[in-house]
Order: structure tokens, then C-alpha cells, then sequence
């Protein structure tokens, strides 16, 4: 029984080598993985161009139900109606509790940055980074979220806030809806 357990891991060990060959046995062993591999490819975006073609007036509406404030207007160049959405962004500034040994510094820094990226996972933020100085104002995230108390809560909920290493400071900002960055 061991002995057979040792062929059939060798078999799988050689058919495995030899799948990965530039150099197909067959024809049918190119044309089926291709077509399979773009089907996979090509659905993703058909559903990212589903998403983007939601209509100005769907995107409001919904946008309105969940509570966002908005505003639209008429590009004159274009005549393409744009939609601006109220954003909140956070100015994380140096807090008043910097007494945190290094390890404790770093500990907090992993946590910062693991919440960051929750909240960006979560989509409750679109955009956050540090400046590039070494000011008062350590960074920024801006929060897709519908009330500045939401953002607030959110923001205050960074374990280098919590820990006072940080403070923070939410506004209101509005973005053209689905503009990217350039």
C-alpha cells in the first residue's frame, strides 16, 4: 500500500512538471485553458462597466437613501452632468501622548495602519496616507461615509487616536462622484 502511495505522488509529480511546459501535447491542451482563463478575466469587467453605467439619477437616488449629501451640475465643456458627493476628511495631527516607547510605538503604528486598511476594506474610506513633512498634521483620510458623526467615529476609533499618540480633526469636502485621482 505504501509502495503504490509513492507511484501515484510520483505520476502526479511528473504530470505536473510536464503541464507546465511551454510546449503543449495537444492542440486541445492550449484552447482549453485560454478560453477558460478570458471567460474568468472578462467577467470582472463586464460587471465594473455594469457598476459604472448606473445612470446619474439612479446613482442620486440611491446615494440620497443612504444619506449622503449631494449636488449635481452641468459641465459646460462637456454638457456631462456631474454629481458631487459630501465627503468628510480626517487631518490626523500629533496628539498630546508621545511618551510611547519604540516598541509600543511600533505596535501602535501595525494597529494604525491594519485600521486603516479595514476601514478602506470596509469601503467606509476611499483615500488615506501620510504627508511628507514632519509637521503637526500627520495625515489625512478622507471617509465615504454619510454624516460627519459617522466619520467622526470612525476616525476616533484608529488605535494611535485612541492611544493619543494622534487627534483628530474631521471637515466636510466634496469630490465629484467616481472622479479618479490623476
Amino acid at each position: 500500500m505504501e509502495k503504490l502511495k509513492h507511484i501515484v505522488v510520483f505520476v502526479i509529480v511528473v504530470l505536473s512538471f510536464s503541464s507546465c511546459k511551454d510546449e503543449p501535447q495537444t492542440k486541445e491542451e492550449v484552447i482549453l485553458p485560454k478560453v477558460e482563463t478570458e471567460t474568468i478575466e472578462e467577467q470582472p469587467e463586464v460587471q465594473k462597466v455594469e457598476e459604472k453605467k448606473e445612470s446619474v439619477s439612479v446613482l442620486k437616488k440611491r446615494l440620497k437613501s443612504e444619506g449622503y449629501e449631494i449636488f449635481d451640475y452641468v459641465d459646460e465643456k462637456t454638457q456631462d452632468t456631474i454629481l458631487m458627493q459630501q465627503y468628510f476628511i480626517a487631518f490626523l495631527k500629533r496628539g498630546p501622548i508621545r511618551t510611547q516607547n519604540e516598541e509600543e510605538a511600533a505596535l501602535l503604528q501595525e494597529e494604525h495602519l491594519a485600521h486603516l486598511g479595514n476601514m478602506y476594506e470596509l469601503g467606509y474610506a476611499d483615500i488615506s496616507g501620510p504627508f511628507g513633512d514632519d509637521g503637526d498634521i500627520r495625515g489625512i483620510t478622507i471617509y465615504n461615509v454619510p454624516t460627519l458623526k459617522m466619520a467622526d467615529s470612525l476616525a476616533s476609533s484608529d488605535p494611535m487616536v485612541q492611544a493619543g499618540r494622534l487627534v483628530i480633526e474631521v471637515h466636510p469636502w466634496w469630490a465629484a462622484k467616481g472622479f479618479p485621482l490623476r
